[in-house]
C-alpha cells in the first residue's frame, strides 16, 4: 500500500492532470457498477413479495463506459483546475489566512454554490444524452432529478469539504474528493436510475408555479 501511495505521488508530481483524469474515470466507472448492483438488489427485494423469479445482475457496460467518460472528461480535468484555482483566489485575491475559519468557510460556500450544482447539471444532462434521449426528455429528467439530488447532497458535501479544505493539501484535495465520489457516483447513478420513484414526489411542491399549473391542466 505504501509503495502504491508513493507511485501515485510520483505520477501526480510528474503528470498531475493526467493522473487526476485517469483516477476520476476509474472511480466514476466503478461507482456506476456499484449503483447498478444496488439498484438490482433493491428491485429483487421489492419483487420478492410477488414471488417473481429473480433475474441475474446484468451490468449495462454502455452506461459504465458513459459514466467513466464523465469522470475522464469532466470530473478529472475540471476538478483539478477548480481546486487549484479556488485556493489561489481565496488565498491570494481575497487574502484570507489559510486554514482559518473564514478561509475554509469561503471555500465551502463557493464550492457548494458553483461547482456542486454545475456538477449535478452536467452529470444528469450528459447521462441523458449519452443514453440516446432527446433534448426534451433530458430536460424532464433534469427537472425530476436535479433538485432531489442537490438537497440530499447539500446535507453531506459541506461536511466532507470542511475537512478537505482544512486538513488536506491542495494537490491531494481532488483525490480526497474522489474517494467520496466513489459513493457519490453510486448515489447519482442510483438517483438517475430511479426515474419517477415515489420519494421524488416529495420535491414537487418546490417546482416552479407555472410548471405545477401546467401539470394540473
Amino acid at each position: 500500500m505504501l509503495r502504491l501511495w508513493k507511485w501515485y505521488q510520483n505520477c501526480l508530481a510528474t503528470h498531475p492532470v493526467k493522473t487526476q483524469v485517469i483516477s476520476s474515470g476509474f472511480i466514476w466507472g466503478f461507482g456506476d457498477i456499484a449503483a447498478q448492483a444496488v439498484t438490482h438488489s433493491t428491485a429483487k427485494l421489492q419483487h420478492s413479495e410477488t414471488h417473481d423469479e429473480d433475474k441475474e445482475l446484468k451490468i449495462n457496460w454502455r452506461r459504465v463506459a458513459a459514466t467513466t467518460l464523465f469522470g475522464l472528461g469532466f470530473v478529472g480535468p475540471v476538478g483539478h483546475f477548480w481546486y487549484e484555482g479556488l485556493d489561489r483566489i481565496i488565498r491570494v485575491r481575497l487574502k484570507l489566512q489559510p486554514n482559518s475559519f473564514r478561509f475554509v468557510g469561503a471555500k465551502v460556500a463557493v464550492d457548494g454554490i458553483i461547482f456542486g450544482p454545475l456538477d449535478l447539471l452536467v452529470f444528469f444532462s450528459y447521462m441523458g444524452f449519452s443514453s440516446g434521449k432527446t433534448s426534451a426528455q433530458v430536460k424532464e429528467d433534469v427537472k425530476r432529478d436535479f433538485l432531489p439530488a442537490l438537497v440530499l447532497e447539500g446535507g453531506i458535501w459541506p461536511i466532507v469539504q470542511v475537512a478537505n479544505f482544512r486538513f488536506v493539501p491542495v494537490r491531494y484535495q481532488l483525490l480526497y474528493v474522489n474517494f467520496f465520489c466513489l459513493l457519490d457516483s453510486c448515489f447519482l447513478s442510483w438517483v438517475d436510475q430511479q426515474q419517477d420513484a415515489s420519494w421524488k414526489q416529495w420535491f414537487k411542491p418546490f417546482a416552479p408555479l407555472k410548471e405545477q399549473e401546467g401539470q394540473g391542466g
